[in-house]
């Protein structure tokens, strides 16, 4: 078969003069294989450039190296980010992370979680929508394959990991009532947990520096925040509706919307005598450090939520038995300081 190329294992099997149950082993574990066989079926991988098709070889396994990846919707950065960090972590352990976007839609969501259901996975990290998603769907998911729960708290799964909302929403709102006139809370319509924890621990804190919360929603049912917060930052700023120059946003991307807004109607954002408004954010998304000023805010631990629901995950599969009540692990945030507030 010199210079052919092969198609399938019983090939390789045959041009390599080694057992199919021995390259399926291999092509399983290569650790489990003797070196020498191993550093031959290597040879033979690269002189005849050789892929296995790891889904026909998860399909014949009882436990696949499949590892499902579920966020609500990819082009955010924020959770572009978290997905890139937890595939990483499943490739360097020697598991095939498959993402999968939910786009928002409910429908979506359930088809991405059967397309995952059906490649028998080892297990999948998740990221719900929350309000929008199928509970009942998610949860006969979770019920058979082993799942962790990430960023959105929807009460499935064997464990949950996530940001500490209260803990970092007072951080902020302590600030902006430190350096300047207190703030109202800018959000729209909440679609996850975060945002309706993220108000909530507003009116906590602002009440308990005996202040006023003053919370302000504009129109908006989609994940397009930006433009949500321009169009909603525009009439607010055109009806003088805004109940006071400081505006903490339910999170990032509506802060940059709202920014954007500022501009448009000739509003100058930042902490000085020269400044109309102070703007923050909560996230510390990718984009906050580029805008124009760049936004104070909040962060998220994007590198402990990634790997400690990666670690959690792959202790599910070693371990093989659910953990006696849910686990929850939240992460604080840190204030990061910048020119909007």
């Amino acid at each position: 078969m010199a210079g052919q190329k092969i198609k399938n294992m019983d090939e390789l099997a045959k041009v390599s003069s080694i057992s199919r149950p021995t390259l399926s082993k291999y092509f399983n574990d290569p650790e489990s294989v003797r070196k020498t066989t191993r550093q031959k079926i290597e040879t033979a991988l690269e002189k005849y450039d050789y892929r296995p098709n790891i889904f026909a070889i998860n399909q014949n396994r009882k436990l696949t190296k499949t590892i499902g990846i579920l966020v609500p919707y990819l082009a955010d950065p924020f959770f572009a980010e978290i997905a890139r960090r937890i595939e990483l972590s499943c490739i360097e352990a020697g598991f095939w992370p498959t993402v999968f976007s939910a786009h928002g839609e409910q429908e979506l969501e359930n088809n991405a979680l059967a397309t995952m259901q059906s490649l028998r996975p080892a297990g999948a990290l998740i990221a719900p929508l929350g309000r929008r998603s199928d509970f009942e769907a998610v949860r006969r998911f979770a019920e058979d394959v082993p799942t962790v729960v990430f960023d959105s708290n929807v009460n499935v799964g064997e464990a949950f990991v996530g940001h500490d909302n209260f803990q970092s929403t007072e951080l902020i709102v302590d600030y902006l009532c430190r350096t300047g006139e207190p703030p109202c809370f800018f959000e729209m319509p909440p679609l996850n947990p975060n945002a309706n924890k993220r108000r909530e621990a507003y009116v906590m804190a602002m009440e308990n520096l005996g202040q006023t919360p003053e919370i302000v929603q504009v129109d908006g049912a989609s994940w397009e925040f930006e433009q949500i917060g321009l169009e909603g930052g525009k009439r607010l700023i055109e009806q003088r509706a805004l109940p006071s120059n400081t505006v903490l946003c339910s999170n990032d991307r509506l802060a940059i919307g709202l920014i954007a807004a500022a501009y448009q109607k000739g509003l100058r954002v930042g902490h000085g005598p020269e400044c109309a408004m102070r703007i923050a954010g909560h996230d510390d998304h990718p984009w906050s450090r580029y805008t124009c000023p760049p936004l104070t805010t909040v962060s998220q631990d994007y590198s402990s939520i990634a790997d400690r629901s990666v670690e959690i995950l792959f202790d599910l599969i070693n371990g093989g038995n659910k953990y006696q009540s849910r686990v929850e692990t939240l992460f604080k945030g840190n204030l990061v300081l910048r020119s909007s507030a």
